[in-house]
């Protein structure tokens, strides 16, 4: 199971005017530590960042779950509730979980979920869907 973590990148971001604005911007990585998530974050980005840059926050994610689709630049935030029935008091349980959709628009990220559900055996109902401010999300690497 990923543990992703949240990691705020600040640095001076060329405007299309040619002057240079400081800015904040989140990325999503995979990683076991604080620490590992700040260095992967500081490697994935080096080659992107020309000058400085530091690394403000990094924060562990609810996320349980990421669906990745080719071609979606943005990133979609879905609530999900697992719906359960108690067998002895006969009553609906629903835990929900946070899961991550890439897509292109939001009827995209509907269709996303809906495909990346597909194989999910229990019962489930959509609760939201929010585009998120992520930059991009960097998998763990696998090494051969």
């Amino acid at each position: 199971m990923a543990n992703w973590f949240e990691c705020k990148v600040k640095y001076d971001k060329l405007q299309e005017n040619g002057s240079a604005k400081k800015v904040s911007e989140p990325y999503l990585v995979d990683a076991l530590s604080f620490t590992e998530a700040e260095a992967r974050i500081t490697e994935e980005q080096r080659p992107f960042i020309s000058g400085e840059f530091s690394v403000d926050a990094v924060k562990r994610t609810r996320i349980a779950e990421i669906f990745f689709f080719e071609g979606g630049d943005r990133w979609y935030m879905a609530k999900v509730a697992f719906i359960t029935i108690d067998e002895k008091t006969a009553s609906e349980k629903r835990s929900v979980q946070q899961t991550l959709v890439q897509a292109s628009n939001f009827k995209e990220a509907y269709e996303n979920l809906l495909k990346g559900m597909a194989d999910t055996l229990a019962d489930y109902e959509i609760v939201q869907i929010s585009e998120t401010p992520l930059m991009d999300v960097y998998k763990m690497k696998v090494v051969d």
